[in-house]
């Protein structure tokens, strides 16, 4: 990746979080370009708008912290989740029948994903017909040698076993939290230490990183033939909305640009305590001059 930008893309939800304190840009995949774009990516969004003010805001927002973008304008309101905080961790809201439920599939779309060097996905975004067949397309284009991140990202009742294991198929970096790893033990009959079930899982799908995260405990990632525990910072806490995604865009960010399995390890983890000192999910990076 020598002076070349490592692109990065995100397919699925792009909402506004309704925050006590306000709205904020949101949606897991693009979260995570968000982050990876602040470390120095080229990000994209493919997402659906509404055809709305809060559309056009959160293009702004977009265009504001240079993520490049691949948008369809549909005939559905503009996406936005009610997000309650209690002790700075977020329970959600999901509104259904939004703009993103209706992503086109477009060729721009497909030749962003062409090009891509890491492709971020979520079950969430397919939970309705039409983005899941254009998502499901689209992850059909990615190369062989991207990193295709599939954080389960466990909402509401918008999965099921056939749909993930669908996307772990479809993947080579999976990412899970340990509640979310509870809940697959009982779907896949997952049996042993979360290592073992890790690893497990490496096997299985034929993936080259697995990450656990254990919220304000620790991360672990595993490869075939490493494994990187880290205890998580202690840090004044705003709100954990999207510190995940922060983790898995740096983290991404880093393998693309070189670093090590650990040292890639080491700047997610850093990247998500800063961003759970801040509220919302996109906060301003501190100037690095």
């Amino acid at each position: 990746m020598e002076n070349k930008k490592p692109v990065v893309v995100g397919i699925g939800e792009l909402l506004w979080d309704v925050l006590p304190t306000g709205k904020r840009a949101g949606g897991a995949p693009i979260n995570f370009v968000y982050h990876a774009t602040r470390l120095g990516a080229e990000g994209y969004a493919i997402s659906a708008v509404g055809n709305d003010v809060f559309g056009a805001e959160i293009v702004q927002e977009l265009d504001k912290n240079g993520i490049c973008h691949s948008l369809g304008t549909v005939e559905y309101p503009t996406g936005n989740v009610m997000v309650e905080l209690k002790d700075g961790i977020p329970t959600y809201t999901i509104i259904e029948g939004v703009a993103w439920d209706h992503i086109p599939l477009t060729q721009e779309a497909i030749e962003l994903v062409k090009k891509a060097d890491a492709v971020c996905y979520g079950t969430l975004a397919l939970r309705a017909q039409g983005s899941r067949e254009t998502i499901l397309t689209l992850l059909s284009y990615a190369r062989e040698d991207a990193l295709r991140f599939f954080d389960i990202n466990i909402r509401q009742s918008y999965y099921s076993k056939d749909l993930i294991e669908t996307l772990l198929h479809k993947a080579n970096v999976f990412k899970v939290n340990d509640e979310e790893l509870v809940l697959l033990r009982g779907m896949c009959d997952l049996d042993g230490s979360d290592e073992e079930v890790c690893r497990q899982m490496l096997r299985k799908y034929n993936l080259k990183y697995v990450i656990l995260t254990a919220g304000s405990a620790f991360s672990s990632i595993y490869s075939p033939d490493e494994q990187s525990t880290i205890l998580t910072p202690k840090v004044e806490v705003a709100d954990t909305v999207g510190a995940g995604d922060s983790f898995s865009g740096a983290f991404v960010y880093s393998i693309l640009t070189g670093k090590s399995l650990h040292e890639a390890h080491q700047i997610a983890v850093e990247t998500a305590a800063f961003v759970c000192t801040k509220e919302g999910a996109w906060p301003a990076y501190p100037n690095k001059n």
